[in-house]
């Protein structure tokens, strides 16, 4: 059996960030792109965020093609997202449409928020499948209480999602993408701190 590679921190947030800062960058920069992408073929009134989904989609398959390359695997997450962002993404290019765009975030978190929920009918540790490498010194009970709040978290981004992107401009929208999600993330992740030392177990003691 091949050994488990690990991820660096560094390998990682190119992984996950990587993407949106394309998106976010090919968004802005989409107009400046544009007598390259008429020579390609795209038609002259393509959206800028259409102009970003082609982009976060060819830099989603180098994630996974690197993921492959580096670890020998990929991860659920980083597959499902793959997944979502093609199917979805193919659809807004075709149709130049960017209300796929905006709302495949919608569905990505809403799914997330149901698998959870599965997860916690059924009595199984979905979350700490997921993360049991992060937190590995986390009680049942922990990893029940932790499960329950990602799962309102992501509903949460979910509704919030489908009402910003009935009122902001497109720009606004990305700009809330990336990195205004990743910032409410960060701002949750800080406020589980309690749980974490509340139900975090003690490491055996060393023969």
């Amino acid at each position: 059996m091949s050994e488990r590679r690990h991820a660096s921190p560094a390998l990682r947030a190119a992984l996950d960030f990587g993407p949106l800062v394309v998106f976010l960058a090919a968004n802005f920069g989409a107009p400046y792109l544009r007598p390259l992408l008429l020579r390609l073929g795209m038609a002259a009134d393509v959206k800028n965020l259409v102009v970003a989904t082609a982009a976060v989609m060819a830099a989603t398959v180098i994630a996974v093609a690197v993921s492959l390359w580096k670890l020998g695997r990929v991860s659920p997450i980083l597959m499902f997202n793959a997944g979502v962002v093609l199917i979805f993404g193919a659809v807004a290019v075709y149709m130049n449409d960017e209300t796929f765009v905006k709302i495949k975030l919608t569905v990505l978190y809403a799914v997330f928020a149901l698998i959870l929920i599965f997860g916690m009918a059924t009595k199984r540790p979905l979350l700490k499948l997921l993360l049991g490498d992060a937190f590995p010194a986390l009680d049942a009970e922990g990893w029940r209480k932790l499960t329950r709040n990602w799962a309102i978290f992501f509903i949460g981004l979910a509704c919030l999602n489908e009402a910003l992107r009935q009122v902001l401009s497109n720009d606004q929208w990305a700009l809330f993408k990336f990195p205004g999600v990743l910032i409410l993330t960060f701002v949750f992740m800080l406020a589980q701190a309690p749980i974490l030392m509340r139900h975090g177990e003690e490491p055996p003691a060393k023969p």
